[in-house]
């Protein structure tokens, strides 16, 4: 029986199963010497590995340029680990018993020996370690390169093997609707649709995934989940941080690219999708595809008046963003993007979903708040009502991640006097410990087979083909007067007009 730290029994915990084991396979990293292995994906596999969830002979080969040997990697992916780790590696013995499955291979990306040399070290760890030929290679490279190295694999015959062969590419996938169809075009010669998994950490996170549970695992809310009693979502994701070291990418994607056309329009389907008739992922991504196709395209006049974006300035003892490493001093990069989106279909026709996402805000949080209608009529006393706003539920992905419902409450005493009470659920609080790292998911996923928690080919042209126009539109029209929020605020002040303006306002965080 699963307990916590003081030994007390977790009634949610109880009775629950992990899911199988995937088949034995090697992992090869491309980019291995990148801040992605050393941040989340190296810390990840250990956890993985210390949960028991890695099969028997896992292996990984780190791909990159420069020179090092084994012993030397596994050095640095220990430290990675153990600064990034739940379980760190100074107080296990797993240690040793993981990194014997830890690989170092030099070669350049353009090389073609290289990847001739790659083979043979996968086949003599397949004699070694029993991974009968399964491979998984992630692309955790410079966007650049994914192209070249997947051309590269299919000279040398590395997708072809005795056992699955399947590849990971990461965000960002395209700069525009373009760009990305060249990319899919430039991967399907390579590898087949199902084999090609396009990472969205969002997607991976526990908070994000319960969203389906939620609505299609409870009948109280789904009957609800529509037009006719909702009256408008709100999608935030807010960081309290800057640019940090990513301002040389940063300054030549912006927010609208960075978050909205990828996590934030995730968030947008997985809120507005049908029921699916299975947890089939194509049955899943074929109803996200049917919400990003109904949402209503932008034409200059829409992206005038419902789509707002800014830049931090300086901010108490915080840059500027033009001032930030790496950032253009005259950049007009937005940091900040607020919009509405209409869905045009018969659940939510009149439900405007209004996203927001910038950097330097007040507060870190990511959450889904379903915004009810006020009751049709007021039964209790006005003055009371003025008191109290409409029901709402947020589903808060971080931190603190959670479920919470605003009702209304008669208060005590000889009164019709209403207030707004809460309830609220917090994953921690309730299964005895906060989610699991959203790679350590995905990274599973993907070694089983299943692509539920990644994208579609179809799904991420579409996205791009809703936001391209806005990037078009931008890059010709004069930028607003930049920097147009403090470090610190909220954003501009022309976001919360433009909701204003229909007699609505953002969430409180």
């Amino acid at each position: 029986m699963l307990t916590d730290e003081k030994s007390k029994v977790i009634p949610l915990r109880v009775g629950m199963t992990t899911h199988r084991v995937p088949d034995p396979g090697v992992l090869v990293i491309f980019g291995a010497t990148g801040d992605l292995t050393h941040r989340k994906l190296m810390p990840a596999l250990f956890d993985l590995f210390c949960d028991g969830k890695l099969p028997q002979g896992f292996s990984v080969v780190g791909f990159a340029r420069r020179e090092k040997s084994n012993e030397q990697f596994r050095g640095e992916m220990r430290a990675a680990a153990d600064e990034f780790a739940r379980n760190k590696p100074g107080d296990s013995d797993r240690w040793d018993e993981f990194s014997q499955g830890l690989y170092y291979h030099r070669a350049e990306f353009h090389e073609s020996q290289g990847y001739a040399s790659l083979g043979e070290l996968l086949k003599q760890i397949d004699a070694a370690r029993g991974t009968r030929g399964n491979r998984l290679f992630y692309l955790a490279t410079a966007p650049e390169y994914y192209a070249l190295i997947v051309q590269q694999l299919g000279a040398a015959d590395l997708c072809k093997s005795s056992g699955w062969t399947r590849v990971i590419v990461e965000k960002p996938f395209g700069r525009d609707l373009a760009s990305a169809h060249e990319l899919n075009m430039q991967l399907l010669p390579t590898f087949n649709e199902p084999q090609i998994y396009r990472i969205d950490h969002y997607l991976g996170k526990e908070t994000v995934q319960n969203v389906m549970a939620f609505r299609f695992g409870n009948t109280i809310f789904e009957p609800i989940w529509n037009r006719n009693y909702i009256d408008h979502v709100q999608i935030t994701a807010a960081e309290s941080v800057g640019v940090e070291d990513r301002g040389g990418y940063y300054d030549k994607a912006g927010a609208l690219r960075d978050m909205v056309q990828s996590h934030l329009l995730q968030l947008v389907s997985l809120t507005a999708m049908e029921p699916p008739v299975s947890f089939d992922s194509n049955a899943v991504h074929d109803e996200k595809v049917k919400v990003l196709r109904a949402i209503r395209p932008f034409t200059p006049e829409r992206i005038e008046r419902d789509i707002v974006r800014g830049q931090y300035g300086r901010g108490k003892s915080m840059l500027g963003y033009r001032e930030e490493p790496r950032v253009d001093p005259n950049s007009s990069t937005e940091t900040y993007v607020a919009l509405k989106l209409n869905i045009d279909n018969w659940r939510w026709a009149g439900v405007p979903f209004c996203v927001r996402t910038g950097k330097r805000l007040q507060k870190r949080f990511t959450e889904i708040a379903i915004q009810f209608r006020a009751v049709p009529h007021p039964l209790f006393a006005r003055e009371a009502l003025q008191t109290v706003n409409p029901n709402a539920l947020a589903l808060r992905i971080q931190p603190d991640e959670g479920i919470h419902l605003r009702f209304a409450a008669k208060r005590p005493g000889q009164t019709t006097e209403l207030r707004e009470v809460k309830m609220d659920f917090y994953y921690k609080t309730a299964f005895g410990s906060a989610p699991g790292e959203a790679y350590e998911t995905l990274l599973i996923d993907a070694m089983r087979g299943d692509s539920t928690l990644f994208n579609r080919k179809d799904e991420v042209e579409i996205a791009w083909s809703l936001i391209t126009p806005v990037l078009e539109y931008w890059a010709n029209a004069p930028a607003p007067n930049f920097p147009n929020y403090a470090a610190g605020a909220w954003g501009p002040e022309a976001a919360d007009t433009f909701l204003q303006s229909e007699g609505r306002e953002w969430r409180a965080a």
